[in-house]
């Protein structure tokens, strides 16, 4: 996968969940993702090439670095719990839809309970077989899609 590409999935999965907002608090080649206002993901570039940086638990995200190349402790943050996602041939979009959908969910299970736009085990339980949980779920994620974060424009493509 290249960084293009890599940024558009990291975009389009995450701006997919429920209550997200993108905002750009660290300029303009940045792109950070927050649930109620934590944030979950942030994509940059580092020297030139496309990283995403995601949160993700400590066992899984050593397990990560060690298997894949492109996959390293997270840059600039707290390097247990978050990874970085750089391009090449051993990311494809599944892996990072998975990633970022892991990422909210680590954020989302942190937050009160009152405070959470849709308790993690309630989606895992949406998305499995039944299929009145899962159109529940595309219902509250078409209404989130819609809604406009106020003095941020997503662009099309990588941070540019």
């Amino acid at each position: 996968m290249d960084g293009t590409v890599l940024h558009e999935v990291t975009f389009r999965t995450a701006l997919a969940l429920p209550a997200v907002e993108e905002t750009q608090p660290f300029g303009e080649q940045s792109v950070v993702h927050k649930v109620v206002g934590r944030m979950f993901v942030l994509a940059t570039t580092l020297r030139g090439v496309p990283i995403v940086n995601l949160k993700c638990a400590p066992p899984h995200g050593a397990a990560l670095v060690r298997d894949h190349a492109e996959i390293s402790p997270g840059w600039h943050m707290d390097k247990r719990h978050w990874i970085t996602l750089s391009p090449g041939d051993g990311l494809d979009e599944t892996m990072v839809e998975d990633l970022v959908a892991n990422s909210y969910d680590l954020v989302v299970a942190g937050l009160p309970r009152n405070r959470r736009p849709l308790d993690p085990a309630a989606r895992r339980r949406a998305e499995g077989s039944d299929p009145a949980a899962r159109e529940d779920l595309r219902e509250v994620t078409e209404d989130r899609r819609s809604e406009s974060v106020a003095g941020v424009q997503h662009r099309a493509g990588p941070l540019g």
